[in-house]
Order: structure tokens, then sequence, then C-alpha cells
């Protein structure tokens, strides 16, 4: 079973960048989709951001396309989430999670069944 980490979170201004990280631990990263999501207070939990196992194939919510950038290195049983052009209304709690399934792109937090402790982002205006 793969257990998450994420880190990277803070606080930045409008139009500035971060960018998270998801460390994993267990041997079967490597054959595991990503994904991030995201959860504003008060809010549900929104998909941002999904990478294949194999990091040739990603998909992006329409929210952040063009904005975010997600990758992956196996060999460092990590993910990312490059975050450029940050708004305030990006402002949330951040989870990297693993799929459940094999088949791709799973963009409901429900087909994710391995999540991390979040990581909060803060966009000021």
């Amino acid at each position: 079973q793969v257990q998450l980490v994420e880190s990277g979170g803070g606080l930045v201004q409008a139009g500035g960048s971060l960018r998270l990280s998801c460390a994993a631990s267990g041997r079967t990263f490597a054959t595991k989709n990503m994904g991030w999501f995201r959860q504003a207070p008060g809010k549900e939990r929104e998909f941002v951001a999904t990478i294949r196992w194999s990091g040739d194939i990603t998909y992006y919510a329409n929210s952040v396309k063009g904005r975010f950038t997600i990758s992956r290195d196996n060999a460092k049983n990590s993910a990312y989430l490059q975050m450029n052009g940050l708004k305030p209304e990006d402002t949330a709690v951040y989870y990297c999670a693993a799929a459940t399934w094999t088949s791709y792109p799973q963009l409901s937090s429900d087909d994710y069944n391995t999540w991390g402790q979040g990581t909060q982002v803060t966009v000021s205006s």
C-alpha cells in the first residue's frame, strides 16, 4: 500500500508560483495513476490534475489548464504539481492521491483510495 506526504504549500501573491511535491512510500508507486485535488473552505473537494502511471498522459481541470503542470518521477517515488499564475481562487488545501484502478483517466475523488494529509496553498490578492 502506498502512503503519501505532500509538501510545498504556502502563502504567495497573485501571479506567483508554487511547486507542490508528493512523496510516496511503498513499492507500487510506479504502477499507480496519481491525481491532485483541492478543497477550499465550505466547498467540495475538486479535481485538479491527474497523470498516468507512465507519466505520458495528463489531464487537467479547465480552471487550471495552461497554468498548472503535473509531473512525476517514478525513480524518486514522487509526484509534483507546478502552479504558475496563481489566483486567489486557487486558495485551498491541496491533496495528492493514488488511484484505485489502472484504467485512466480517473477524475473523481471516489476513484482514489489513498490520500495524503494535504498542504495549504493561500494566494493573496
